[in-house]
This record gives structure tokens, sequence and C-alpha cells, in this order.
């Protein structure tokens, strides 16, 4: 539809014909009368209203529709962008999933990080023939501690407001007030959620009673439809800097996405190391991640089937060459798939 200026405008220079602007104007309703007269006689004079009321009048039109719009959005609280936009899924490489036990006759189980029960020294040997997964399991150990240790209790307290239900606030925002249990510490959140327009500004305020108020963990935004935002998260109150960037993007439809975790400590030996987590279609592989670390300027690139687990990785720093290294859905390394 023609704006309301160009539809005055091009009414004086007869650009459109009646029956073009008749349907161009269509729910216009209060200035069909003006359009009339301006078709019929070629001369906004002639009706004895200076054009400046006309013009004034569609704009008051155009903004009321926008205010109404507006209006609309606000009377009902913003949707809280998914789980799987904050929290990284490393289901695949944790013990719940997937487990082993290389070597029986010592009890030695390896799963995602090394555990307590296999001294470091012993690293990769342990697992026989299931080094390629194993290595992999090893880099995604990392970030799977730094997301639910290191940030136990924003995560905690993002993943149980999708649960609760908002309070509206005299300013238009929305909030969501409720507790959270951390290791037998209770915490206050609010997560405050506001329309920008560009879509939702979102802000999560933790408190910890006699020790920290209202501490802004982690903020970030989302557009309109929920496809695609940001998070930045702080490290913890006693040291305020940022921590972690968090970009994501979805399609619900297809039920495909991406997120990534980025080091942003400020001037840190790691700041923009990152790891990429990705949902796809594709066959054989449709799970992906690519590991950046900063630090040792190496990429590791990890692909798998959610379905059959079996997968592949590529590190030429760790493997020597720029080939990819598989295991089967059993873990075990085989020479290709």
């Amino acid at each position: 539809m023609i704006s309301s200026g160009t539809l005055v405008l091009n009414l004086l220079t007869n650009k459109y014909s009646e029956d073009k602007v008749s349907l161009e104007i269509r729910g216009v309703n209060f200035v069909n009368r003006f359009t009339r007269e301006i078709i019929m006689r070629k001369r906004v004079i002639v009706l004895g209203i200076p054009i400046i009321l006309i013009v004034a009048l569609l704009a008051s039109l155009s903004a009321g529709c926008s205010g109404a719009a507006n209006g609309a959005k606000t009377t009902k609280p913003p949707q809280i962008p998914p789980q799987s936009t904050f929290v990284m899924d490393f289901s695949d490489f944790t013990e719940d999933k997937i487990s082993f036990n290389p070597n029986p006759s010592t009890g030695v189980v390896f799963v995602g990080l090394l555990s307590d029960s296999v001294p470091a020294a012993i690293g990769l040997n342990a697992l026989g023939d299931r080094t390629n997964w194993g290595f992999a399991a090893l880099n995604v150990g990392f970030w799977n501690l730094v997301g639910f240790v290191g940030l136990a209790i924003p995560v905690a307290a993002f993943v149980e407001s999708i649960h609760q239900t908002p309070i509206k606030q005299p300013d238009n925002s929305w909030v969501w007030t409720y507790s959270i249990t951390v290791q037998e510490v209770t915490y206050t959140a609010e997560l405050h959620g506001k329309y920008i327009d560009s879509g939702v500004r979102w802000e999560m305020y933790i408190t910890k009673q006699n020790e920290y108020t209202d501490y802004l963990w982690y903020y970030g935004e989302s557009n309109s439809d929920n496809t695609e935002g940001y998070w930045i998260l702080k490290e913890k109150p006693a040291k305020a800097n940022d921590l972690l960037r968090i970009d994501w993007h979805r399609n619900s439809a297809n039920e495909t996405g991406d997120i990534k975790y980025t080091n942003i400590v400020p001037d840190g030996a790691e700041n923009g190391g990152y790891i990429s987590f990705t949902v796809s279609r594709n066959e054989p592989y449709n799970r992906a991640y690519t590991i950046f670390n900063k630090g040792k300027n190496e990429t590791t690139y990890i692909e798998w089937s959610s379905s059959t687990k079996a997968g592949r990785v590529k590190d030429s720093s760790h493997f020597g060459d720029e080939e990819w290294h598989y295991w089967d859905s059993s873990l075990k390394n085989v020479s290709s798939q």
C-alpha cells in the first residue's frame, strides 16, 4: 500500500486513475469524500480545505495505527527465548547418554572430561581404541564445565524463568520474580523483559541474601519472532567483568539452529576463543561443534549423528594432519564411514 504522503502528492499530479486510487485508499473511510472530490475536479484547491489539513489527517491516521499495534504488543508479555538459546546441548558427550569402561579390570571409566578415577597422566591412553571420540569429548567437556559449573546460578535462573508467570510494570515492561536453589543455597531471580523496536530487551538480576542485591548477571536481546539474538554474561558479583557472549539462531519450522559461546573476558588470554554448536538436517552427521582455542591458536572440528552417535573429529595440531578421524556407533576408532 502507498504511504499517506505519497497518496496526496500523486493526487496533486494526477498520477493515479480514479479506480487505482480508490483501491489504494480502501479502508481510509473518513477521507474518502476528500479524495473523491480531488479525483473528480482534479484540483485540490476547489475543496476549500488547505492541503496541510489533509496531510495532517492522514499522518494522524498512520500514527494511530502504529500506536494501536504497539499497544496490542505490550498487552501480553514477551515470549522468553527457549532454553536452547542459552544452554548449549552437550548431552551426546556426557555420562547419562554415553559412558563406557575401556578397562574393566581396573574399573576406569571415562566420561567427558577425565573423571576423578582417571589420573591425568593416563590421559587418552586409558581409552584404548576409543581415542578419537575421547579427544572430541575432552574438548567439549571443557566448555561443558564453563556452562554448567562456572555459570550454574545464571543457567538455573534462565531455565526456571520459562516456567514462571510475569507481572506487567508501569513502564510497560514485564518482570518474572521467583526463587532458585543451587547447591542448597537459595537465590532470588528477577528477569526483566521490555519491548524495543528490534524485539525484546532482557535483563536478569540475582539476589543472594546478605551478600548482594539485584546483581545484573546477564542481559541480551531477541528479535520479534525469536529466531535470533544474543546474551552477555558476567563472571560473578565479586568479579563483575564480562565473561561470555552467546549468539544464537533458530528455525523452529525445520528444527535447526546454532548457538555460539565466545570468551569475552577483557584482556584475557582466551578472549576470542569459542565453541559453536550446530543442529542441521545434514546426513550422515546432523550435529557439529567447532572449537577454537585462542591461546594455542588451534581449531577442533567435530561432527556426529544424533541417532547413531557415530562421528568424526579433525584437529591438525593433535593428529598431525588435515584428515577426519572417525568413530563408530560403539565409539570405537574406525578408518572411515
